[in-house]
Order: C-alpha cells, then structure tokens, then sequence
C-alpha cells in the first residue's frame, strides 16, 4: 500500500465542527466574547485612568516591598525607559491583557488542578488534553480564536488563556500531591472534613508550586499577547509587528525592549509572593 493512498479528511472534519459550532452555539460565543470584552476593557480602562506617574510609583513600591532596594531600582529605570520611548499606552494595553487572561487562566486551571490531584480519574483524562495544548503552535490557537470571535482584544485575550493555562493546572496539581501523607493523616486526626483538609492542609502547603504556576501562566500570557497582536489585541505587539512590517529595526527594538522590561517586573514581583523574605533575601 502506497503512503498517497491513505486519506484521512481531518481538515474537512475540522471545519465541519467549526461550521457546527458556529450555527449552535452563538450565545454561548456571545456570553464569552462579553464577559472577556467586559474584564479586559474594564481592567484597561481603569489602569489608563490612572495617573501614569502614580501607577509607576505603585509598580516601583510594591518591587521595594516585595522584593529589595535594587529591584526597586530598576523597576524605577524601567518606567524612565517607558516613558522616554513613549511607549506607556501601549504597555499599559498589554498589561491589561495578560493580568486580564492569567486571572481568566488561574480561575480555570486552579480548580482543574485541585480536581485532578483529588480524583486519579480526572488526571488521566485532563493530562493529554494539556499535553495537546502544550505541544500545539501557539499561532495555530489565532485561527478558531478570529474565526469564532473576530479581531480585537478578545479572540486574542482567549487565545492566551488557551495557551497560558496548563502550567497553573499542572503545577497545583503536583503541589497538593507533594504534600505528605503524614500531614494529610494529621489533619484528619483532628477531624479536618474533604473541604477542611483542602483549604486548611494542602493547599497552604502546596502554594509554593501554585504560585511557581502563576508565575510561569503570566510569562506564557506575555509571550502570547505579543502573537495575538497578529489578530488585533494591540499593546506592545503591535510596536513589534509594525516594525515588523515596515522593517523599522528601531521600532521593533523598542516594543520588544518593552516587552522585555515588563516581563522581568512581572517575573519577579510573582515570584517574590511564592517565596518567604528569607527567601527572597
């Protein structure tokens, strides 16, 4: 048998599904395109009506608090270079979309992960699924994001939510199974419930792997806003593929030098709420 004589109409299979979706579940798109719309233009607005100065003092206090006096330092050059390449609208935009789909993500992928760590059943069915995510392009998650929700900030704010969220689910779900089983037989000693034992128990214990998954789900959304700016989603991804596009190698050095600035404040101040001061020292 000849490798051309096996066809298998994926593709048609595909679209097939997508037309489905399209005729049957408009209201549910609708409820979804509405209530991402509703957080991420809320979220934006709110951010851009903001003094810029105050916000930067903010970013700027919570790196000293959270972090040292040196970070404070560079989140302070950071916000000079921001604004000296007039590029503070637009990463404020992006801002706004990554904190806007990492809580859309963590509010998904926390309870996913909970759910697998308590029932092996969900694990085994939940993991391929994440592998499948995890493993696909992410410029292959702008095509049914445009095609069900148009251009814009929302199919990009989903797109991101997509790709951002297995390492919330996979990280909460290796943190509440790390726990011991000794701490596990002790809180039931004291006659913890399910629900006690949950919220009392494993998941204090396990929140630095949460908070390693939090971490890791809003570089994920950084980096994937800057590809749905493909779609629409603007921010500082619109800097880079308008350089991009005019080859304006100036241009597309300062949107990715923003991107970079915010990615490393980003890093660190999450991280710094997974670690104790001690550790952060």
């Amino acid at each position: 048998m000849d490798s051309e004589d096996i066809n298998l109409p994926i593709a048609e299979y595909v679209e097939a599904g997508v037309d489905w979706v399209q005729t049957n579940l408009t209201g549910l798109l609708d409820g979804i395109s509405a209530a991402i719309g509703f957080i991420v233009d809320n979220l934006e607005d709110f951010l851009l009506w903001l003094p810029d100065w105050l916000l930067a003092v903010v970013v700027v206090a919570i790196g000293f608090w959270r972090v040292n006096w040196r970070f404070a330092i560079f989140a302070a050059v950071a916000m000079f270079l921001v604004f000296g390449m007039n590029l503070w609208e637009e990463t404020v935009s992006t801002l706004a979309l990554v904190l806007a789909s990492s809580i859309v993500a963590l509010a998904i992928g926390v309870p996913v992960g909970i759910a697998m760590a308590r029932r092996d059943v969900v694990e085994m069915i939940v993991r391929p699924i994440l592998d499948f995510m995890q493993t696909m392009p992410p410029f292959v998650y702008l095509i049914p994001a445009a095609i069900f929700f148009g251009l814009g900030k929302v199919p990009g704010t989903i797109a991101t939510v997509v790709f951002a969220m297995p390492p919330a689910v996979r990280l909460t779900n290796l943190g509440i199974r790390q726990v011991s089983k000794e701490q596990v037989e002790a809180g039931l000693a004291f006659g913890c419930t399910a629900r006690q034992l949950l919220y009392k128990v494993q998941l204090p214990l396990a929140m630095p792997s949460i908070m390693a998954g939090v971490n890791q789900t809003i570089m994920l959304s950084l980096s994937m806003v800057v590809i749905a700016s493909m779609i629409g989603a603007g921010g500082l991804g619109n800097t880079v593929l308008t350089g991009i596009q005019r080859l304006n190698v100036g241009l597309g050095f300062e949107g990715g030098l923003g991107v970079v600035l915010l990615a490393i404040l980003l890093d660190r101040l999450t991280q710094s709420f997974g670690q104790s001061r001690k550790g952060r020292k």
